[in-house]
């Protein structure tokens, strides 16, 4: 009985690992496709607000701004070297759509090497 028992569990287990390790990938692209979403969203209302308000000259000045409030919200990623990576995003990309093309076959980091400039 003992053995029986073992070995459903055993099943159980394979069957679960299988499951998971099948979902990874998926899991995997829903998230960088989320997150270049994210970005994109980020640098689009990034760049409104300095052009909304003609605040172009203190550009720098927001974006430390910023990252000092998205820092103490949510820990490190959040470097005024990353919103500027998110705008030139926006910038490079003007619509959404365009990049929702392309995230599939890209992560993030392959959008900041091949399409953003910044140093």
């Amino acid at each position: 009985m003992k053995n029986k028992k073992l070995n459903t569990n055993q099943k159980l287990l394979s069957e679960i690992i299988e499951i998971v390790t099948q979902g990874k990938p998926q899991i995997a692209q829903a998230i960088n496709i989320r997150l270049i979403a994210t970005y994109w969203h980020i640098g689009k209302q990034i760049n409104e607000y300095i052009l909304k308000h003609k605040r172009t000259d203190y550009g720098k000045q927001i974006l430390q701004s910023l990252s000092t409030g998205l820092t103490k919200e949510y820990g490190k990623g959040w470097s005024a070297k990353q919103l500027r990576h998110c705008l030139r995003f926006a910038e490079t990309f003007p619509d959404i759509k365009i990049i929702s093309k392309l995230w599939r076959q890209s992560n993030w980091s392959h959008f900041k090497t091949t399409y953003l400039k910044i140093y």
